[in-house]
């Protein structure tokens, strides 16, 4: 009888430190296979991984309730991210200093989530160093998807001065309305179930760039980031199967044949880092009318140079229309939706995607 209680006591104990353990938190360090990661990252300290670009995202499949996200950022508090677990409402979070610890998902039921991690800021507002999670257990995540897209832009494409639901237009800094996430290139991205880049600075040209900026576009594009570090960016290790390209809001109005043989040069740059994907050329969702009439024109002749010089994979799309609802003119969430739309239009016919 005396060894049928100990049996059992023991038993009792062994199961009580199973689920112990099984519940306990633990730190998943940045390197952990589970985790995904999408974007022009610098991972020469795979426990760091270092990413300056707007939109670049993390995903991870956990177990638990609750998660821990560790996070460094450059200058202390600027960065903004955008946290989605499974469909529920992404949630929008400023990191408060260099070393961050962002706990979410409290009030879910214990269970199997997942969760993206987004850089909703650009890259002149800083690097943000991804350290790991905190959790119970990370799982396998399903593969990425096949489909890949890459958009390249200015602070259209970044989606500047976008997001007003927690600072106004004119108030705060100006890195407050950023929000990547919800700008036109990942809509159309999580509209076609696809990966995506965004490759965009703000100010940017293809041959004049506004805001004292001394870079162009051709100049930056191989770059992790899109600024002021010499990391080059691998352009084997990310093939799109779509390119985009809106530029011109920022050279304005420019000498026709200057500009057109630039965007000619960087197309074909393009091309010969991309050479199966198709270049779609865009206007200026946020032009006047007459820069609108003008990039028109330049598109319709660079368009047509490079399809009869061989080059078929190279076409062009007309917005409908000038979007100016966010601040300083930019579109805002909104907008990008209506942006959003007519592209993913346009490129599910030309993709032949539903």
């Amino acid at each position: 009888m005396f060894r049928l209680f100990i049996a059992t006591c023991l038993t009792t104990l062994l199961v009580n430190r199973s689920l112990a353990q099984k519940n306990q938190v633990q730190f998943i360090p940045a390197d952990n296979k589970n985790i995904q990661y999408t974007g022009r990252i610098d991972f020469s300290n795979r426990d760091k991984p270092k990413f300056w670009a707007p939109g670049v995202y993390i995903k991870a499949m956990y177990e638990g309730s609750a998660i821990t996200i560790l996070v460094n950022d450059e200058y202390g508090g600027n960065n903004y991210l955008e946290i989605i677990i499974d469909d529920e409402k992404p949630l929008r979070i400023q990191v408060t200093d260099q070393t961050n610890e962002i706990t979410v998902g409290d009030k879910l039921n214990d269970g199997k989530h997942t969760i993206t991690i987004v850089k909703n800021t650009e890259a002149n507002i800083g690097y943000l160093e991804f350290v790991g999670f905190k959790c119970k257990s990370l799982l396998p995540l399903p593969a990425k998807p096949k489909r890949k897209l890459e958009f390249i832009g200015n602070s259209i494409t970044c989606g500047t001065g976008v997001d007003q639901s927690e600072v106004v237009c004119g108030k705060g800094k100006w890195h407050d309305q950023h929000n990547a996430y919800m700008s036109y290139g990942p809509r159309i991205a999580r509209a076609f179930n696809a990966q995506y880049h965004i490759s965009a600075y703000s100010g940017i040209g293809l041959i004049h760039s506004c805001c004292n900026l001394t870079m162009t576009m051709p100049e930056i594009f191989d770059k992790v980031n899109m600024g002021d570090n010499t990391i080059p960016w691998d352009f084997k290790s990310y093939q799109p199967d779509v390119v985009t390209i809106c530029l011109g809001q920022n050279d304005g109005i420019q000498d026709s044949v200057k500009y057109t043989s630039a965007y000619v040069k960087f197309v074909e740059t393009i091309r010969s880092h991309y050479p199966k994907a198709e270049i779609i050329c865009l206007t200026s969702p946020m032009a006047d009318e007459k820069l609108t009439t003008a990039i028109k024109n330049y598109l319709t002749g660079i368009v047509a140079h490079l399809n009869n010089n061989g080059d078929k994979h190279v076409d062009k799309f007309f917005f409908s229309r000038s979007w100016n609802n966010g601040c300083d003119g930019h579109p805002d969430t909104d907008d990008h939706e209506a942006i959003a739309k007519e592209l993913e239009s346009f490129l599910s016919k030309k993709m032949k995607w539903n």
